[in-house]
């Protein structure tokens, strides 16, 4: 079994046992007030294994399963047989990353949750648009959109819906997922980034 199908099954039983127990669920959470006043810290990984409902779970999942496949696959040919545990790091440090500008945001809300990975994989993702700038991403799983154009998108979208502030999506968390994905990855290969410019710049709209 890869890292990645590892951490889908995980997430996928601690979630659903979430479901059957709300006081286990409630435990892992993010809830920014619990995070400072309790010092209750490993909340900022544990919110990013359990999900609101199966929509949520399977549309995280199932992006993970893509993107972070392909990013397992990308790090074994930069980094070897380590390339699964550079996977795994990037995945869980990205959850904690993203949710910092959360807790910070809520932090006196008592009543704020938040849950979900989305924060992870939006750094998969655009960790993988940097490797594939111009490869398809499905919008609603039917319009073909190159990555680069889909994560401008993407990014834009988020910034400004943070900015509202309306609606019970986490919208930092992707923001900042997104953010940390490209840095890390141009981080542990430099050369990734002068790729995505020459692939961006050649490619033809038609």
């Amino acid at each position: 079994m890869t890292i990645t199908l590892a951490i889908i099954v995980i997430t996928a039983l601690v979630t659903i046992y979430g479901w059957q127990n709300e006081t286990f669920l409630d435990g892992l959470v993010l809830n920014p007030q619990k995070v400072i006043r309790k010092g209750q810290w490993y909340r900022l990984l544990t919110s990013g294994f359990v999900h609101a409902d199966l929509g949520h779970l399977i549309f995280n999942m199932f992006t993970l399963y893509f993107f972070g496949t392909l990013i397992e696959q990308v790090f074994g040919v930069l980094f070897g047989p380590s390339g699964a545990i550079y996977l795994l790091v990037f995945y869980l440090v990205s959850i904690i990353v993203s949710d910092v500008p959360t807790l910070i945001r809520h932090r006196s809300r008592s009543n704020y949750n938040s849950l979900g990975a989305s924060g992870g994989v939006s750094a998969l993702l655009f960790g993988a648009i940097m490797f594939f700038p111009t490869e398809k991403i499905l919008i609603m799983g039917i319009i073909p959109i190159p990555g680069f154009i889909f994560g401008a998108l993407y990014m834009g979208y988020s910034f400004y819906e943070s900015r509202r502030g309306r609606g019970n999506i986490n919208h930092d968390a992707h923001l900042f997922g997104a953010i940390f994905g490209v840095l890390v990855v141009v981080l542990l290969y430099p050369p990734v980034f002068p790729s995505f410019v020459q692939q961006i710049s050649g490619w033809k709209l038609f």
